[in-house]
């Protein structure tokens, strides 16, 4: 049998939360549990393409509090930072393909697009992007790029699928998926200033890493629908997938950063013990 690779890809914008540490044990149990006839392997790989959030203390602080919880992970951390080499190198094989189209809209001419269409075809995130770049010339395309305006690479979805023709994952907990990355609309894949975008280098990343099981929260399973279909248009092995459930509040809601969700820093600094935080986590430790 092959070996299990899992992985966790946490973005140091702040501190690790009890969310967090649910994802990161999951996998971590998953590949730490694999069976004698299977090596399995975790990997911890840094999330850090965005350098107006990303922080190298959060960075030193989340690989502290992991190993405060008692995690280990094989090889060395992977920093996307370091790697854009290979972002730039999926997009260049991507433009072959003819699946990419500069965007020069910003948010604001997006809602007003959709604002004069009276509706838009929704996703799971909401309003879609209506495309308004996709039949721009290549003249008026060059224009633009040349006189410096700001623009990103956005994934063309029908023409990308009129190359994959249909495409399958497998999820372990859902089974197979007919894969419909359409939900997701044109996507962005890179910036002006960026060469890359989650969307991309998490699937170029699980690529060349060797992951053959990605464990993620459920909020990402849309996400996979797209990721399906860039692996397909790079030539890319699909891994497995399983998509947890969510850590949620009393009120119901995700636990999330933005909302200031309680950090296993604080939790550390309470006096709590790494298994008592496991514990909270989901994981109990089984005596």
């Amino acid at each position: 049998m092959s070996d299990l690779v899992t992985r966790f890809a946490p973005s140091p914008t702040g501190h690790l939360h009890l969310g967090h540490a649910h994802s990161a044990l999951f996998g971590w149990t998953t590949a730490r549990s694999a069976a004698r006839s299977v090596a399995g392997r975790f990997l911890l790989r840094i999330e850090d393409i965005d350098p107006n959030r990303c922080r190298p203390e959060y960075e030193r602080d989340l690989i502290e509090d992991l190993a405060w919880l008692g995690l280990d992970w094989d090889g060395p951390i992977r920093r996307q930072s370091d790697h854009f080499d290979d972002f730039r190198a999926a997009l260049a094989r991507l433009g072959s393909l003819g699946v990419l189209y500069p965007c020069f809209c910003t948010r604001k001419d997006i809602a007003a697009e959709i604002a004069r269409a009276g509706a838009a075809p929704h996703g799971p995130d909401g309003p879609l992007y209506p495309g308004t770049c996709r039949h721009r010339s290549a003249d008026e395309r060059a224009e633009r790029i040349g006189r410096g305006d700001s623009w990103a690479l956005r994934l063309d979805v029908e023409a990308a699928r009129r190359l994959t023709g249909p495409l399958r994952w497998h999820d372990r907990a859902r089974g197979w998926q007919d894969a419909t990355p359409e939900l997701l609309g044109d996507v962005v894949l890179a910036r002006k200033d960026t060469p890359t975008s989650y969307h991309l280098s998490v699937t170029v990343d699980d690529h060349l890493q060797g992951v053959t099981l990605v464990t993620r929260g459920e909020d990402l399973f849309f996400a996979t629908h797209l990721h399906r279909l860039l692996q397909a248009l790079l030539g890319y092995d699909p891994p497995d997938h399983h998509h947890h459930g969510l850590l949620r509040n009393a009120a119901g809601e995700r636990l999330a950063k933005r909302d200031r969700a309680q950090s296993l820093r604080s939790l550390r600094d309470e006096g709590r013990s790494p298994a008592e935080v496991r514990a909270l986590a989901g994981f109990p430790d089984r005596t």
